[in-house]
């Protein structure tokens, strides 16, 4: 099974790319981040004429992600548990009816400025994240949590990381609560694979970026142990970051034996 994990940054101005990466790539499930759209003015027939299922959680102009997959997808969930006021479209999880693999798309908060209320906000998000991981993790199920987390984990993971220092991204606070999570036993796909440095998944539109891959990588897979035993593969697609009119992220894989 192909599961890819890609921040479109806007579904209608990325109408395009979407579909010709489904077209050329085709995943058999892919959660999408930063969708901006609500799900009543969602581009449904993009999706679904090309044979997916679809769960969306939608926000108007911000936000919002969605799971996408080849076979029918049961107990939908939509929303990070632990604050019933929290409005913001971050969480969706779903479950593959065939395998049993449940599949968490994400966006994690970027909190910047840092420190302030944005910083406070992430912070609190991977707590709650945290809780919903230990939580998943007792159902022993393949499990994946898969987005943009917003979060530059280690310093090979960025092609300038003194240039990241004082940044929500890279702050030690950050980097620290990922590495819990990791820490409850997950894995992260593409290390498993590819421990190199100069693996990036974000390329600012600034400055001749992509040219120069002055890059970061933001945008994982983390598995757990029954899902990692089933890793046959793992790569980021860098080809669509050089499409015309790309988003600033581009697409990540695994390939799972299910």
């Amino acid at each position: 099974m192909k599961i890819a994990t890609f921040n479109i940054n806007g579904i209608k101005a990325r109408a395009s790319v979407l579909a010709r990466w489904l077209d050329e790539s085709a995943p058999d499930m892919a959660v999408l981040q930063e969708i901006k759209s609500t799900d009543a003015t969602f581009p449904r027939e993009l999706i679904e004429s090309r044979g997916y299922h679809l769960a969306l959680h939608g926000q108007k102009g911000f936000n919002g992600v969605a799971i996408l997959s080849k076979r029918p997808l049961s107990d939908v969930r939509l929303g990070l548990p632990g604050d019933d006021e929290d409005a913001q479209a971050r969480w969706i999880e779903a479950r593959d009816s065939e395998s049993g693999l449940r599949l968490c798309g994400l966006y994690l908060p970027n909190g910047n400025p840092a420190p302030g209320p944005k910083f406070d906000y992430k912070l609190a998000w991977l707590k709650r994240l945290l809780a919903r991981a230990r939580v998943l993790l007792t159902e022993e199920a393949p499990l994946v949590l898969a987005g943009d987390w917003n979060v530059i984990p280690q310093p090979i993971d960025a092609a300038r990381p003194q240039a990241w220092r004082d940044d929500a991204l890279f702050l030690p606070e950050s980097r620290a609560a990922f590495r819990r999570i990791e820490a409850l036993g997950f894995y992260d796909a593409l290390r498993l694979r590819h421990p190199r440095p100069g693996q990036y998944t974000f390329w600012d539109y600034q400055a001749g970026a992509r040219h120069r891959n002055d890059g970061i990588r933001i945008d994982h897979l983390l598995l757990s142990p029954q899902a990692a035993d089933r890793l046959s593969n793992s790569w980021i697609e860098t080809e669509p970051r050089d499409w015309e009119k790309p988003s600033d992220h581009t697409p990540v894989w695994i390939t799972l034996d299910l």
